[in-house]
């Protein structure tokens, strides 16, 4: 039986969907934008701060569903444009250790929701 994890600690849904959702030992999270979950708007000064919030968000739902980073078995990132992927990449490379870091892909795509210009998922497990 699934189970829908929430927190305030990251941004509410801005559609029908949820934050993650929890299914055995699984967790299937909705992808983060940098959305600053304590005022609700979009925070994208430069791509380094916007991904870090990406991040923050992700971690926040990990930590409600008792889990962290060493937890995340794949993630996916889109991007709107390629030219960003080693500054993302380095952001992103900041919250895993190299031993137990993901599968991942990296996809960049014409828009993102809002027009941010990174959005992130993760798939972790117990």
């Amino acid at each position: 039986m699934k189970k829908i994890i929430k927190t305030t600690k990251a941004p509410a849904p801005i559609g029908p969907y949820n934050q993650a959702v929890l299914l055995g030992d699984v967790l299937y999270t909705s992808g983060q934008i940098a959305i600053d979950p304590k005022t609700g708007e979009l925070a994208m000064d430069n791509i380094e701060s916007e991904t870090t919030l990406v991040m923050e968000n992700l971690k926040a739902i990990l930590e409600a569903a008792n889990m962290t980073f060493k937890n995340v078995i794949k993630s996916t990132i889109f991007i709107s444009d390629m030219n960003n992927f080693s500054k993302i990449n380095a952001v992103y490379g900041r919250y895993f250790e190299t031993e137990t870091a993901p599968a991942r892909e990296t996809v960049e795509v014409a828009n993102l929701p809002k027009f941010v210009n990174v959005e992130i998922g993760v798939i972790a497990s117990y």
